[in-house]
């Protein structure tokens, strides 16, 4: 039966930044309340106290937890919003699902151990995780879920990560979509970003919403030849990148090197437990990947290992990694270099000559990366002030996120129909975010806006 509500959406995350993403679909009548990913805020100053500010809507009032996908600014706050009360029903993929759950584990050691450096309680501890979990159902792509009250949801896949999803929500009279965040099509191991033709209202990313990556053949180039380079001159190479996805194509990508002999073979260590977990799911979900990618798998090919690659799950394996002569790999989480292994790796070696350093994502105002990204002479590590003395290079090619062309050709395959009213450009910096808006504006003339938190709008 049709609904006579209309709905009501409240931007309360991924406004004026790149993270923590939290958007609040209520009905008119107040009886049907849909969240929309609960992400951490990441990478500024504020982010600690807002990620533990109470929420500004009751947990418990809300019927329905929405995830797109399993990164941290999407799904880091999900315990918290139990904590805080609610008991709703959470929806994912299964994919998504798996990999938030060692996502929690591996939180809940952070959390802990700066609750107990700062002196404040933990946001969330391990029984909200468990409870969370006991709340999440999944459901697969192309299904139509019954959210009550006429309203209905169906996902399709966004190609970002394993397992993201875009989600639709139907209410008879306007279907909005809310983008999660969008791949980077045609992507090593995942498959492209569905199409979408008859949205009224788009929720859409916009990280790279002001620039463009090279193209794919480019970045493959650049990534061989940086590593050749390093063989030759008997270099360390460190990459900083996320645990997931971007570990998972990196390590793809050179085990095609060495096992086509593009390369010559040298000690690569995954310097990561979270990585090294995350990449088994990934083989896992084989069927969530390229039918290409799956096929080897299932052939019988290990698509994420080659013979030199050593995963070094204890620290105490990580501080042995120095004992191993260059050239060498270490490949080493997080991506922005805000924590992790990677940055003790970064204060031995970014004095260090003979030490290249490779952004392969996108950096955040205010973490170590944006800083070595952004040609700093000095930084600052564990309190210590550190010259900049390593090569600094960055490959944006490897983002799992569209660029600026391919989020306006996404928007402009979704106005197909002509029944497209308004884009809303999120989680992106407010320059991405505002850029895009005119370029949508401008080059299609559609109604689009960026959001300030707090705003709320009538979809109708």
């Amino acid at each position: 039966m049709e609904t006579s509500n209309t709905m009501n959406l409240t931007f309360y995350g991924g406004t004026g930044s790149v993270t923590g993403a939290n958007y609040l679909l209520k009905s008119s009548d107040g009886n049907l309340k849909i969240l929309i990913d609960c992400g951490l805020m990441q990478g500024t100053s504020v982010s600690d106290n807002f990620n533990r500010q109470p929420f500004p809507y009751d947990p418990k009032t809300i019927n329905f937890l929405l995830v797109t996908h399993a990164h941290i600014d999407h799904i880091g706050r999900i315990p918290k919003l139990v904590k805080d009360g609610f008991v709703g029903r959470i929806i994912s993929t299964p994919p998504t699902k798996e990999i938030a759950s060692v996502l929690f584990d591996d939180a809940l050691k952070i959390i802990d151990a700066d609750s107990r450096k700062h002196g404040v309680l933990p946001i969330y501890e391990k029984q909200d995780v468990e409870k969370a979990l006991s709340l999440w159902e999944t459901a697969e792509y192309h299904q139509t879920f019954g959210l009550g009250d006429g309203v209905s949801m169906y996902m399709r896949d966004s190609g970002h990560i394993l397992g993201s999803a875009m989600i639709e929500i139907n209410d008879f009279k306007t279907k909005t979509v809310f983008t999660g965040d969008l791949g980077n099509s045609p992507s090593l191991l995942l498959n492209d970003t569905e199409e979408i033709k008859d949205a009224n209202y788009i929720i859409m990313e916009s990280v790279y919403g002001d620039r463009n990556h090279e193209p794919k053949e480019e970045r493959r180039n650049q990534l061989k030849e940086t590593i050749r380079d390093i063989i030759s001159k008997k270099k360390l190479l460190i990459i900083p990148a996320f645990s997931l996805e971007r570990t998972q194509m990196l390590l793809y990508e050179m085990n095609d090197f060495f096992e086509n002999k593009e390369l010559s073979q040298i000690p690569v260590f995954l310097d990561s437990p979270l990585a090294i977990k995350i990449t088994k799911i990934y083989a896992k979900y084989c069927n969530y990947l390229k039918k290409t990618v799956c096929d080897e798998i299932e052939g019988g090919d290990d698509v994420f290992s080659f013979p030199k690659l050593k995963d070094t799950i204890l620290s105490r394996d990580s501080e042995k990694i120095d004992l191993t002569p260059n050239p060498k790999i270490i490949l080493a989480g997080s991506g922005m270099s805000n924590g992790g292994r990677v940055v003790q790796h970064e204060k031995d070696h970014v004095g260090d000559k003979n030490a290249v350093i490779l952004m392969v994502g996108y950096q955040s105002v205010g973490t170590l990366g944006r800083q070595l990204e952004d040609g700093a002479k000095s930084v600052r590590i564990y309190g210590e002030d550190m010259p900049v003395r390593a090569e600094i290079i960055k490959i944006e090619g490897y983002s799992s996120h569209k660029d600026s062309d391919h989020l306006i050709s996404f928007v402009e395959t979704a106005n197909q129909n002509g029944n497209l009213k308004k884009v809303f450009a999120v989680m992106g910096e407010p320059k991405s975010s505002l850029f895009l808006v005119q370029k949508l504006r401008d080059q299609l003339d559609i109604n689009a806006e960026y959001p300030e938190y707090g705003e709320s709008v009538e979809l109708v």
